[in-house]
Parts: C-alpha cells; structure tokens; sequence
C-alpha cells in the first residue's frame, strides 16, 4: 500500500501487512463513521463559507460526503482493511468518487482533532442512551416499591438480621443510588460536549476559520478553549468510563440480591424462566445465570476503566498514537452497561417476590430488639444503657426458644422497671416498621414521600432526555 496512506509523501516504503495489522484501527473505529461524515460536512460547509476552499469544491465535497452518509445508514458502505482506520477509508472513498475536491476536505484539519470531534459526538448520543436505561431501571424499582409499601421484610447488616424493613424501601435504596449514577451521566455530559475541531494537530491552524460555527453545526456546547488540550486528553471518555464503572457496580449489588434472595435458604424471590437457565447434569436446577453474569461483567467495566487511566497516566502533551486504544476499552464499557441494562431491567419486572417468606425472615433474628432499646429511652432510660438492657432480654429469649414479643410481660420486666404494658404496642413487627416515620425512613408514610420524589426525579430526567434529544435532531436537520 504504498500510497495507500494519508501520510504516505514522506515515505518511500509502503507499509508491510504485519505492520497495518498491528496499526490498523478500523475493526474498532468503523461504528464511528457516521459521526465522521456528518463532521466532515460541518467542515466542508465551514470551509467554503470562510472562502477557503472553492464553492464548487464544496457542493462536491457535500454531496460526495452525503452519498457515503446513507450508504453507511443503510448498511452497504464497503471498507478497505487496507486503510489504516475509518477516517482514512472515508477520505479515500470520498476522493476516489469526486476527485480532487475531496482533497481538499482535510484542509485545516487533522486526524487529531477529527478523531477527538467524532468519538465526542458518539459518546454524547452513548451518554444520552445510557441515562435513559437508567431511567427505565429506575422506573422498574419504582413500580416494586409501589406494590410493596407494606410487604414486610428482614434489613441486613454484615448480612445478618438487623431491623425490619419493607421491600420498598429496599428498592428504593437501588433506586436512590442509581440516581445517583444518572447525575454523574448528566454531569460530564457537558464535558463531553465541547467542539475540538479546528485545533488541527495540537496548535490550531493559519486558516482563516470559524470554529463556532463548526461546533454550532456539530451541536457542541462550546468549541474547546486550547488547541492541545482538545487533542490530548480522554478525561472525559475517562469519566464516562467511571460513571459506567460505577453504575455496574450498584447492579452487581441488586443481582447479588437476586441470586442470594433467589436460593430455597431465602426464597424470597423467583426469577422468571426467560432469565434463567438450567444444567446440563441436574434436571431440577433453574439457576439465576442472567444475574450472574450482570455481576461478573461489572468486573469487565472495572478493567475497561483501569486500562483507560493507565494508557493516560504517562503521556506526555499533545497527541501520542496510545491513544488509538481508547475505542477498545470505551466501547466495550458502553456495550457492557447497555446490554446489562437492556436486560436487567425485564428481569426484575417479572420477578415475583414471596411476600409471606419475606415476612418469615422479618420474625426472625430479633429483628425488634433495636425498637425495645428505643421504648426504654423514650421512657427515661439512657439509650447505652438500654441497650445493655435488651441484649440481656435477647439472650434470655434465645436460650427460652422464644421472640422477645413473645416474652411474658413479667419476664420482660426482670430486665428493667421502665417496661409497661403498652410496650406490646412496640414489639410487633409491622409496629417497628409503622414507627420508623423519620424522613427517608422506611414506614408508608415516608415511602410515600420517597415515591413522590422519586416521580419528580424521573420528570427532570425525562424533560433533560427529551429537550437534549430534539436540540440534536434540529441540529442534524439543519446539517444535513
């Protein structure tokens, strides 16, 4: 391919075939083609309009550039794995097809900021895909707690009984820190979203440019301040990555609940046969592999981030061809969370939760021992020394066989004087739960609060989603 390269004028040596092996991008960066072409058009539009480039270059260059555009909507653009990557096939297309003017269309550009313009373009739209997932999971936690605001439950601590709780305030926990995972999304999106082309290689160009207009064309917030910084740095598909990380981690949680919630020992949960599977040895098995595999790919989006800020840590300004491999790792982030996404969320809206083995683990594990040291101290009692006071109640009951609600009120006072006989009015599970009216605490008054927050959430989440959506649309309508 001796003159098959962008950069080939300097060499008199093609490239041998282990070497564009070795060097070759395109495998990775073909989905990003479509976002090449519609920043190639801003470009060529920018260009003839500064008068840089002739007009009838320019009508060239655009309907060439158009063609390519729905060839590749449709599917039939035909790639050279003999390009080194997907800008170059789009270039050699373009020129071969209109001749000279498609020369041109590199002026006062580089691959540099070409690149960083197209793979921003792609992670926006990724970002904005990833946030309405989200949402959608978010909704599904939701619709759970709505039907089980009174379905009763044992809490955890280190994995042993602690106090009762309902299922929807467990879903609402996930639900309040997946929000969390959308405000960090919505975050960086406005870091994602600045222009870096027109900085040419590192620093900036001797055309005459508007590169407002090529960002406003582009959808951009704002082009980028300082031509090296916006083709050096990947802090922001870096930040994306974390985010990504990070939410795959509070799935891997909720499918750690499911798989464990989901054994004969808990049965609290069953898990739709559409996402289970059985074995290949034991007939009777049904087991939770979806879940499963949500939690083992977390470990792939934890890698995918490490790989990222190990390839930055050492680079010196501006560009460095390392950074060829960021596609790799970002992509595969953005396909690991999207498929864990698209399929976590069904998987819990046909989930069916066993209320009654619920409850069951609730009356277990002297779930209410925190809310008798509670009756003591609003009856005089310091809170540490009611505490002494019910772990010694608790250990008698273990040895009797007995739930502290089921202790007589004659063995209960042996523990102290303070305790009466409303304090039957305290021990009941369902008592604790109704008790517990603190702001976000887990009685049906304060889910009700919970749910009505979360609804304006979801509001603010969906008006960002659409009105972003619609500005894009206009965007590429006014383009293209």
């Amino acid at each position: 391919m001796s003159r098959q390269a962008l950069w080939s004028g300097r060499f008199e040596k093609g490239l041998n075939d282990s070497t564009l092996s070795f060097t070759s991008s395109l495998s990775t960066d073909k989905r990003l083609a479509w976002y090449d072409v519609v920043g190639s058009i801003a470009h060529a539009k920018m260009l003839g309009k500064q008068k840089i480039i002739d007009p009838r270059d320019q009508r060239k260059i655009i309907k060439g550039l158009e063609q390519i555009l729905k060839e590749i909507e449709a599917g039939e653009l035909e790639l050279s794995k003999k390009l080194e990557d997907i800008h170059t096939n789009i270039e050699f297309i373009l020129t071969k097809r209109i001749g000279q003017a498609g020369a041109r269309l590199h002026t006062a550009r580089s691959r540099n900021d070409q690149v960083a313009t197209d793979l921003r373009m792609y992670l926006r739209d990724s970002a904005l895909n990833t946030i309405e997932l989200l949402t959608s999971l978010q909704d599904s936690l939701i619709r759970i707690s709505r039907k089980n605001v009174k379905t009763v439950m044992p809490g955890f601590t280190h994995m042993q009984h602690a106090q009762p709780i309902t299922l929807a305030h467990h879903m609402m926990a996930h639900f309040f820190r997946i929000e969390r995972d959308v405000e960090r999304f919505l975050d960086s999106y406005k870091r994602i979203n600045v222009c870096p082309l027109g900085s040419g290689a590192l620093a900036g160009t001797t055309f005459d440019i508007d590169r407002q207009q090529v960002s406003d064309a582009l959808g951009f917030y704002a082009p980028c301040q300082n031509a090296m910084d916006g083709v050096a740095d990947r802090d922001f598909a870096a930040e994306y990555m974390f985010a990504s990380a990070l939410a795959m981690v509070h799935l891997s949680s909720i499918c750690e609940e499911l798989v464990l919630w989901s054994t004969p020992e808990f049965g609290f949960v069953e898990i739709d046969e559409m996402f289970s599977t059985g074995s290949s040895i034991m007939p009777q098995k049904k087991n939770p592999d979806v879940a499963e595999l949500v939690r083992g790919k977390t470990a792939r989006s934890i890698g995918d981030l490490a790989a990222m800020l190990v390839l930055l840590k050492g680079l010196p300004m501006a560009y460095n061809r390392d950074l060829q491999e960021d596609k790799a790792s970002l992509f595969d982030t953005i396909d690991t969370l999207t498929d864990c996404l698209r399929i976590l969320t069904p998987m819990l809206d046909t989930a069916k939760f066993n209320d009654q083995a619920m409850l069951g683990g609730a009356e277990k594990g002297y779930l209410n021992a925190t809310d008798l040291a509670d009756y003591l101290a609003r009856n005089g009692v310091p809170f540490r020394k009611a505490h002494e006071i019910v772990g010694k109640a608790v250990r008698f009951a273990i040895e009797k066989g007995k739930k502290l609600e089921d202790l007589s009120l004659q063995e209960l006072k042996r523990f102290s004087d303070r305790i009466d006989e409303d304090v039957s009015d305290a021990l009941p599970i369902t008592k604790c739960i109704e008790g517990r009216n603190s702001y976000g605490g887990t009685s049906p008054p304060a889910m009700k609060k919970q749910l009505l927050e979360a609804d304006s959430v979801l509001k603010r989440q969906r008006a960002f989603l659409k009105s972003e959506r619609e500005r894009i649309e206009q965007v590429w309508r006014q383009l293209l």
